[in-house]
């Protein structure tokens, strides 16, 4: 793999989300902004899910900042970022 390759992959996080009681379908409206592929309520520690694609860190912040931060019911976050994108 080139170095070019890797400036043309994208950045791929999975973030998990603890909410308060009764909100986590909230979080599935976040599909609706660009840059998040999935977002689902789950069963577990976490209450959603999401992946997010983004072309840059700059751009995966404001993406995560727009779907979580601005949303009261969030308790907590935690963000994976994959290591390897297909």
């Amino acid at each position: 793999m080139t170095s070019k390759d890797l400036r043309t992959k994208k950045i791929r996080a999975f973030v998990l989300i603890k909410m308060r009681p009764g909100t986590s379908e909230e979080i599935v409206q976040s599909r609706k902004i660009k840059g998040v592929k999935i977002a689902n309520s789950v069963l577990g520690r976490f209450d959603a899910v999401a992946i997010i694609e983004a072309d840059t860190s700059d751009e995966l912040a404001k993406i995560i900042y727009e779907m979580i931060e601005k949303n009261d019911n969030v308790l907590h976050t935690e963000t994976l970022l994959s290591m390897f994108v297909p």
